[in-house]
């Protein structure tokens, strides 16, 4: 649809008795984003969720909560024509023209992103060509924004943005930066104001320097860490995830590796004294092939145990064949506690033979104490654990030299490097953000007004995965919310006075 038909379509679709909001949209730039406050909308996410129209309700409510954007992750087979990816189906694309004029009708933003574009998904099942590395594919992506950019050609950025790609994962910057580059000249060929953003590698978590003089701006991720926000989420590996604390104290890497392994063999080391006797317990998650787990007191063996992995009924609860490494991976998900001797100066827990092993937890005792002192572990494989000192009834304890997951790292670990694109002249906004209804919801509200408190002070935009869903601020299936019925919904009024404070 051209411009002119754009014009007909907007006066057709706009009720009467809906005048167009006199509060304004912010100016966008790829340069300087503004700080929106939104949503995603998922009616054309994902083609195995069947065929849906955006819903006007959705942003007749977003937009009198205070809100004004939503993004739009869109897959690419909704919209042609019996998998012919050069035919497009109109009549899809007219419910894209419907979401994009109630956006101009509520003053919200509509930022549109292939979430599954030509040659690329985070999703199952993956493309059968590669948008990286085939030429051909790359033109068929480019096709596609070219024929959005024409639709929607002279509508004004405040209104309307395009994100290219959701989180490009999997894919060093020098080879898709040319991709990204390839599919805004295509867009920009048709519009050449066009608001284009990329999200970051790494599934959307590393800025892109070398897009920095190519005016794109560029959006990140606020799933960190994904034990907060993936908790016992089906399509992540979140099984051996521990319970969501936060704030929380994190320890050392807990993946422990047999000698002989390239990436190094390195115990896990807690200094003492222990005065007392005390009990430590392990939780063993997941091990490969075969572990044989020590626990030694200043040099000696205290305790030990193998672990094995293997097919069928076991120990564990879990166990599954690795084609690639042709063995067995075997989740115990169990505790193991042994006794550390009284006097003891220093706690070493390493795997002496096999293959490797995770603890994700551990706890100690003192005898005669009334609770255990429990410590997360790390779960970061190849990586050097650094000793920890257990000091019960210290004032900075019980664990002293273990990383505080707080506000503070929040910024330290998601925003420091994004700022320094930004002062690159990159404009930047959080396009997804959110935790899954399993994260107990007192957890979730901690670690989401930190978040949202660091974005304020960042001076950026968020948009919550998602407005309605497991993530979302209505019918998201928490068992721990009192939930309000709004307008046909379950609304969570603790979330949503959260994010109208921000």
């Amino acid at each position: 649809m051209l411009a002119a038909g754009w014009a007909v379509l907007a006066a057709a679709s706009s009720p009467a008795a809906e005048p167009v909001p006199a509060r304004p949209l912010p100016a966008a730039t790829a340069e300087k984003l503004p700080r929106w406050r939104g949503f995603n909308l998922l009616e054309k996410f994902l083609l195995g969720g069947g065929r849906k129209p955006f819903v006007e309700q959705d942003f007749q409510m977003i937009s009198r909560w205070g809100f004004n954007f939503v993004r739009l992750p869109m897959d690419y087979r909704f919209w042609i024509k019996n998998g012919n990816w050069e035919e497009f189906d109109e009549a899809t694309l007219k419910e894209i023209d419907q979401a994009v004029e109630w956006g101009r009708q509520y003053g919200v933003h509509v930022c549109l992103n292939f979430h599954r574009a030509p040659g690329y998904t985070v999703a199952s099942p993956p493309e059968k060509s590669s948008l990286w590395t085939d030429p051909e594919t790359q033109r068929v992506c480019a096709l596609h924004w070219a024929m959005f950019a024409r639709r929607y050609k002279g509508i004004p950025n405040e209104r309307l943005s395009f994100d290219l790609v959701n989180e490009p994962g999997g894919v060093a910057e020098q080879v898709y930066a040319p991709v990204a580059r390839r599919l805004v000249e295509a867009i920009h060929q048709e519009d050449p104001n066009r608001l284009v953003m990329s999200d970051g590698l790494q599934w959307g978590t590393k800025p892109i320097p070398s897009l920095a003089p190519f005016h794109i701006a560029q959006a990140t991720r606020g799933y960190s860490p994904m034990e907060i926000s993936h908790y016992q989420a089906s399509w992540v590996n979140s099984q051996n995830f521990p319970p969501p604390a936060w704030p929380r104290f994190l320890g050392p890497n807990g993946i422990l590796l047999a000698p002989g392994k390239p990436e190094g063999s390195y115990p896990l080391v807690i200094e003492g004294p222990f005065a007392t006797e005390t009990q430590l317990r392990l939780h063993v998650m997941t091990i490969s092939t075969l572990a044989r787990l020590v626990v030694e007191a200043d040099g000696k063996p205290c305790w030990e145990k193998e672990f094995k992995a293997g097919p069928g009924q076991g120990e564990w609860k879990r166990t599954s064949y690795q084609a690639q490494w042709k063995t067995y991976q075997s989740t115990y998900d169990r505790d193991y506690t042994n006794t550390i001797p009284a006097g003891t100066r220093q706690v070493r827990v390493r795997v002496a033979a096999g293959d490797w092993l995770e603890v994700n937890a551990l706890g100690l005792k003192p005898v005669g104490a009334d609770r255990e002192d429990a410590l997360d572990l790390q779960q970061q494989y190849g990586r050097k654990p650094e000793s920890v000192r257990y000091a019960p009834g210290a004032s900075g304890g019980p664990f002293l030299g273990v990383q505080m997951h707080d506000r503070a790292w929040l910024w330290k670990e998601n925003i420091t490097a994004w700022k320094d694109l930004e002062a690159q002249g990159v404009g930047v906004m959080v396009g997804e953000w959110g935790a899954h209804n399993r994260t107990p919801h007192a957890v979730f509200l901690r670690w989401a007004e930190d978040c949202l408190a660091n974005w304020k002070q960042a001076g950026w935009g968020w948009s919550l995965w998602n407005w309605r869903g497991s993530f979302g601020v209505m019918d998201s299936g928490r068992d721990d919310v009192a939930y309000e019925n709004v307008e046909g919904h379950k609304l969570d009024r603790k979330l949503l006075d959260l994010l109208q404070k921000y």
